[in-house]
């Protein structure tokens, strides 16, 4: 029997990583869709119990008015926060099993918020619309150029878009290693874009953030468009 050469091992492995990366897109698409109603249990598991607690971070580089937009809301629970500390907000969601969940969500506890289906790099809101966009746990959307060129146009001038990009445990007991490795396993650790960097190439600032919750260090990038308004 013929033994498999260099080459052929490559190739094997190759195909290998590209059969695991598609099973992971799968997983993720299933959960943002027809296993929505799962979202939050494996929120909570994946954290540790932290995961509102993640998404929290952001309401503090929030401005002290509205209007927000939110993109991604996904199950509703910040847009629930954002209106219930009284910001007018305004959701924006490409899952239709997302929007039902958090439609329900906001009616349980008496919220009227305005949410839509839509695309995060075609945003469907005139321009200078918003005094801030918030983002939480984004998909790979947010490093395309359009993304930075979106929220150019829907932030008001001096307007600020924060964005809750990752987190990462720093606690070593074992449910902490085994939930970094598993985070590794899906492709969510490793070097990645720099989205500072690609929100400057947009014209806006941008800076990195760090938040210190129980045991984890939650990375944010807040972004700010220039204050063009008359004096």
């Amino acid at each position: 029997m013929a033994q498999p050469t260099m080459r052929d091992s490559d190739g094997g492995k190759t195909w290998m990583r590209s059969a695991w990366r598609c099973l992971v897109a799968l997983g993720f698409r299933l959960l943002y869709n027809e296993l929505a109603w799962l979202y939050d249990p494996v929120s909570w598991l994946a954290s540790l119990g932290l995961w509102r607690r993640w998404q929290q971070t952001a309401l503090q580089f929030l401005p002290p008015r509205g209007p927000i937009l939110e993109v991604g809301f996904g199950p509703g629970h910040l847009l629930a926060d954002l209106a219930g500390r009284g910001y007018r907000v305004v959701g924006l969601d490409l899952s239709a099993a997302m929007i039902r969940q958090a439609a329900r969500r906001l009616q349980h506890q008496g919220l009227a918020v305005p949410i839509c289906r839509g695309s995060a790099l075609a945003l469907p809101f005139a321009p200078e619309t918003f005094e801030a966009v918030v983002v939480t746990f984004p998909t790979l959307y947010v490093y395309a150029p359009e993304w930075g060129s979106q929220l150019c146009r829907v932030l008001k001038p001096g307007g600020r878009a924060v964005i809750v990009e990752m987190t990462v445990f720093c606690r070593r007991d074992p449910a902490a290693r085994g939930l970094e490795s598993l985070y590794g396993l899906t492709g969510q650790r490793g070097p990645a874009p720099d989205l500072a960097a690609s929100l400057e190439a947009a014209g806006l600032r941008a800076r990195h953030e760090s938040v210190e919750v129980e045991g984890s260090v939650v990375r944010l990038v807040v972004a700010e468009k220039a204050n063009t308004a008359p004096a």
